[in-house]
């Protein structure tokens, strides 16, 4: 199977030459890499034509905002024919040999999708499952969107991203994108279930973590933005109420479990976030997050 690299960009260019940087070495016959720019458009394509002539296969289109919207394009943007599909961030970088484990993972006929981890500057963002797990409606979470790996053709069945959905779409529902991809997956194709493939831990991606750079005011915007997400992510796809009354509850400990940059204070926008999405509604004028994570 050949892998395509999907990335959106608001045009971050100096994070993007360093993915380009990371991948020029790795890339087997066969993978792309799109870059979809929704921001200083001119300079994203002039860096793929620059990386083009190097020998990188990359190739840079255009689209309006939005992180799925962007995706969405992008995918359609690559060659012709199956591949198996991931979304790097523009911030994102792979570690030497990264590459050629994904490739083990998934060359061979029968891939549908599978789950590898992303850290940042703190470790690992989540904890993936041992190999074999069975995916379930639970477990599906601790897959974030730069480590969804998913057969081209099972993403254009299920239509893709929701693109009222993730960072810089026209609702408040900021993340959870990429969730609510594989949760539609699991429905179209029951056989993912038990085929779902967990890579082993080491094999990862890098970047930064949410609050990273950001003035309070602006994380705490965008944590309460997230939280929106995931709990209307909850809402709409059936879990127990019980899990979602527990889920938000939970949003008061986020500033306490997790370390700096943030604060104790971080836990409000982020229980407000998770009450807005399990009910469907926001309460006062809720600012959209206008870029990708």
């Amino acid at each position: 199977m050949t892998i395509g690299f999907v990335v959106t960009t608001l045009g971050r260019l100096e994070p993007l030459r360093a993915l380009l940087t990371s991948l020029e070495d790795q890339l087997r016959q066969g993978d792309h890499v799109v870059l979809v720019a929704q921001g200083a458009q001119d300079d994203v394509a002039a860096l793929a034509a620059e990386f083009s002539a190097r020998g990188v296969p990359v190739t840079a289109t255009t689209s309006a905002r939005g992180a799925s919207l962007g995706r969405n394009t992008g995918v359609a943007a690559l060659p012709a024919g199956d591949a198996v599909v991931t979304f790097p961030n523009d911030n994102t970088t792979y570690p030497d040999g990264t590459v050629a484990a994904l490739h083990a993972a998934v060359d061979d006929p029968g891939f549908l999708a599978g789950g590898f981890t992303s850290w940042d500057e703190r470790g690992p963002k989540t904890t993936l499952p041992s190999a074999g797990t069975p995916l379930d409606k639970y477990n599906v979470w601790s897959v974030i969107e730069m480590g969804i790996l998913i057969r081209r053709s099972l993403f254009d069945a299920v239509g893709g991203f929701d693109e009222n959905m993730g960072p810089g779409s026209a609702s408040p529902w900021q993340v959870a994108e990429g969730t609510d991809l594989l949760l539609r997956a699991m429905t179209h194709e029951p056989r993912l279930l038990k085929e779902f493939r967990w890579l082993p831990a080491d094999v990862h991606v890098d970047g930064i973590s949410t609050g990273f750079g950001l003035s309070t005011a602006e994380r705490r915007r965008k944590l309460r933005a997230y939280g929106r997400g995931t709990g209307r992510a909850f809402a709409v796809h059936g879990y127990p109420l019980w899990w979602r009354l527990a889920f938000t509850a939970a949003g008061l400990l986020y500033g306490i479990r997790n370390p700096r940059p943030i604060t104790v204070g971080d836990g409000w926008p982020m229980f407000l976030g998770r009450l807005e999405g399990t009910l469907g509604r926001t309460f006062g004028q809720a600012r959209m997050v206008s870029a990708t994570r």
